[in-house]
């Protein structure tokens, strides 16, 4: 077991851990990401039937 991981958990409590899956739960990332989404379904729509 590694000393750091051992110093770890015997101090205070730490908060619970945040998994990967965080960051996507912050409304201004999804906002970007919805509009990013939203400008890449338009060119694509554009492309296959506005020719």
């Amino acid at each position: 077991m590694n000393d750091e991981c051992a110093l770890a958990q015997d101090d205070a409590p730490s908060p619970r851990p945040r998994g990967c899956l965080f960051a996507l739960s912050q409304p201004p990332l999804m906002l970007f990401l919805a509009v990013i989404g939203l400008l890449l379904l338009l060119g694509a729509m554009h492309d296959l039937f506005l020719l």
